[in-house]
């Protein structure tokens, strides 16, 4: 299996970043992914976009809304990652698909052999109803292609558990409940007892997620135990300020990552453009 935080070290956890496939463009996917593999970024998540997502904020369905405004489709964003994982060097692509909008009408076993073919390193899989996980967690292991699995730092044994024991590429822990982009602030007791709990129970990286938008907040969650960070709202929303702005969006996110990696940073970016996420 691939080692999906393999930049991690004592004071840098490993980091992975969230975005809509299509916002901005595929056509800027192959300049977007060479920057995050040439700044060690360890994980893309890659979201098949979907509407009216319950779990997103503002920001990250507003960016699902632009890429399906562009006609994006499953097709398309395994052609993309087709196109653009070979010349990857450290950069992990997980592509997250939702199943209601994405995955329902697909045969398991057909759906992971096309994520596995087009160069997907993992398969997150959003929303599906617990009595069909178990087909869909085995059609990827027949197909040898690693899940991210997930579960909050305040579900109960059997969900961690479950969690825990299908995890082959990383385990998403979801810090706190509410949509994507809030800023809720951390119960570092439970989140720390969470963590203590998953690491016992797998062999695969921790990564921590849901309000992580500084370089002080991966340093908090590397304290907690957390092998990785997962950074969504934050960076989509400087990917959107450059789309309205008219800037590239490469390089405005260069410059948020740059920022992100330094170790106990306020988000002075965020606040010098105005971005909320």
């Amino acid at each position: 299996m691939p080692d999906f935080f393999a930049s991690r070290r004592p004071g840098r956890p490993g980091l992975a970043v969230f975005l809509n496939a299509g916002d901005p463009p595929l056509a800027a996917l192959p300049d977007l992914v060479a920057m995050l593999d040439e700044n060690d970024v360890d994980c893309l998540e890659l979201a098949v976009p979907f509407p009216g997502s319950a779990t997103d904020g503002p920001v990250i369905r507003a960016s699902a809304d632009r890429a399906l405004a562009d006609g994006v489709t499953l097709r398309a964003v395994l052609d993309a990652v087709a196109a653009v994982r070979p010349g990857l060097r450290n950069l992990r692509i997980a592509l997250l698909a939702d199943w209601s909008c994405t995955v329902r009408t697909l045969a398991p076993d057909d759906f992971a052999a096309a994520v596995r073919d087009a160069g997907c390193d993992g398969l997150l899989l959003h929303g599906v109803p617990p009595r069909l996980r178990l087909p869909h967690y085995e059609a990827a292991h027949r197909a040898g292609l690693p899940l991210v699995t997930t579960c909050y730092a305040v579900s109960g044994p059997d969900a961690m558990a479950e969690a825990a024991r299908h995890a082959s590429a990383y385990l998403y822990l979801v810090a706190h409940y509410g949509r994507s982009g809030t800023t809720a602030a951390l119960d570092r007791e439970r989140l720390a007892e969470a963590i203590s709990t998953l690491r016992s129970a797998t062999p695969v990286p921790v990564a921590v997620g849901f309000g992580v938008t500084t370089g002080a907040d991966i340093t908090l969650l590397e304290e907690l135990g957390a092998d990785a960070a997962v950074v969504g709202s934050a960076g989509v929303a400087h990917l959107a300020h450059a789309r309205a702005a008219g800037h590239d969006p490469v390089e405005e996110f260069r410059s948020f990552l740059r920022e992100l990696r330094a170790p106990g940073t306020a988000p002075t970016i965020l606040q010098k453009k105005g971005i909320h996420p």
